[in-house]
């Protein structure tokens, strides 16, 4: 036993005094801690001046070591206060793009916006963040870790658009962004966020027509989609009528007016309908006073549809079961003389694209 054991020291003692290489050496500087070393690899990339350091991330780029060039850029900020951390900042920024790293792309545009806004090329940094953005917008998914397709998500795109809007309100970039976030709203269903960035718009930039006018069209739509979805909220129908009319009166010259009129006499039956369905509702618990107000509530809205026969069909039933004192005041049994023409029962689900 003990000659097994002496024999075994003796190997390892043998193996530790054999001289080898460290496969994976760890080597610790002062001001950066510990980084990973290749076996073979040439340190020569770490310069001790801020411009010979920017060159060499810069010299990386220009080879297409992405990679490298990030590394090499960072270590620019070891010296924070020099005048190559702008140009350190927006290679990194080019590196993560041309990687397609474009979350990590769209935060270091913003980081230089933030840090940087006097040495930063502003039209250049939002117009690059703009297209990322607009990449996301079009279903492009965010990675996980920067590698892993996730999944899209038009709530961090809206955000996107948000912080060029919240840089640059007004600038190249301010108007489409903020109409962008009301595009990324109506993706992801959420009409009422989309509504209010589609007025933002129309009320910012009420001064530049083209882009007001789109901004009051489209923000009628979100009422429009959204009021198709409210089975008893009928208020969400009147305030698309009340947008798409504002929008008319507004800009009564613009091609898409005739749409926008036949959409509200659409509305009208959306209304109707919604009311006939509480209107049952109401007579279902037998609730006769309720289910009178929404039945008169149908003829009001739309005096000609097959709904409206029905409605006058059940006052009068509805009417017997009630005190005459609480009855409330109906219109004539019978139409106007010219009774506006029924609309279709399904509006278009998109608006449509009229020239401009």
């Amino acid at each position: 036993m003990r000659r097994c054991c002496l024999r075994l020291g003796l190997v390892l003692l043998f193996l530790v005094a054999l001289p080898y290489r460290a496969p994976a050496p760890l080597i610790y500087r002062t001001g950066e801690g510990w980084s990973y070393v290749m076996p073979g690899a040439k340190g020569d990339w770490r310069k001790l001046r801020s411009k010979d350091q920017f060159d060499v991330a810069q010299q990386f780029y220009d080879q297409k070591k992405y990679k490298m060039a990030i590394k090499a850029a960072k270590r620019v900020f070891l010296r924070p206060f020099n005048d190559y951390c702008p140009k350190a900042q927006y290679l990194i920024a080019l590196c993560y793009e041309k990687r397609k790293q474009d979350e990590y792309a769209f935060n270091a545009y913003q980081t230089l916006l933030d840090r940087y806004p006097k040495a930063a090329d502003v039209k250049d940094v939002q117009s690059r963040q703009f297209v990322i953005a607009q990449r996301f917008l079009r279903g492009q998914w965010f990675k996980l870790w920067g590698y892993i397709p996730f999944f899209p998500s038009m709530d961090k795109t809206a955000d996107m658009f948000a912080k060029i809007v919240s840089y640059g309100p007004y600038g190249d970039w301010g108007p489409p962004s903020q109409m962008n976030i009301g595009a990324a709203r109506e993706k992801e269903k959420d009409f009422p966020l989309a509504v209010k960035a589609y007025e933002l718009a129309a009320d910012r930039y009420s001064d530049q027509p083209i882009v007001a006018s789109e901004a009051l069209y489209k923000a009628a739509w979100a009422y429009n989609r959204q009021a198709r979805k409210a089975d008893y909220d009928q208020s969400v129908a009147g305030q698309a009528i009340s947008a798409f009319s504002d929008f008319t009166a507004l800009y009564p010259n613009d091609p898409r007016v005739a749409e926008s009129q036949r959409i509200i006499g659409q509305l009208h039956a959306v209304e109707a309908q919604g009311n006939f369905r509480v209107a049952q509702y109401y007579e279902k618990q037998k609730q006769w006073l309720g289910a009178l107000v929404y039945y008169n509530e149908v003829l009001i809205k739309n005096p000609s549809s097959p709904l409206a026969n029905v409605a006058r069909q059940r006052i009068e039933v509805l009417g017997k079961r009630t005190k005459p004192s609480e009855l409330p005041a109906t219109p004539p049994a019978t139409p106007p003389a010219t009774p506006p023409a029924t609309p279709p029962a399904t509006p278009p689900t998109a608006p449509p694209t009229t020239p401009r």
